[in-house]
């Protein structure tokens, strides 16, 4: 049990319950079909039946999960658009590596030849030459 303030707390939203099922291949990946639910757990067929594609990206790091939406209505038609789907979010999260290694190499402080950002000329013991 947390000891989180009462403000703190997540509370769901009974508006938003979807009823999960895993579908998968066991080779290439999962698709997930939130099928939305009533707070007692009823289809509510109001709102549209979800997919969701899953996969992973061997890196040099290891496995990297994605998680990308499939626009279908249907089972068959989520499978049909998963190879599409996933070979672009690979795209879409090597686009987002690249521009973090871009924004981590623009922050890296050089200190400048003459040793400016070092105290007492930049050398080690204040510039004085050892004895």
């Amino acid at each position: 049990m947390s000891s989180a303030p009462q403000s703190q707390q997540s509370s769901m939203d009974v508006t938003q319950i979807y009823r999960e099922d895993t579908f998968t291949d066991r080779k290439v990946g999962t698709i997930r079909r939130l099928t939305p639910v009533t707070a007692d757990g009823k289809d509510d067929t109001t709102r549209p039946v979800l997919f969701v594609g899953q996969a992973q990206v061997m890196t040099p790091m290891g496995a990297l999960p994605l998680s990308f939406d499939l626009e279908s209505a249907t089972l068959d038609g989520a499978i049909a658009l998963f190879g599409a789907a996933a070979a672009e979010a690979v795209q879409q999260t090597m686009r987002e590596l690249q521009e973090m290694r871009r924004e981590q190499a623009s922050s890296l402080v050089i200190p400048d030849s003459a040793g400016g950002g070092i105290p007492g000329g930049g050398l080690i013991g204040g510039g004085r030459p050892r004895r």
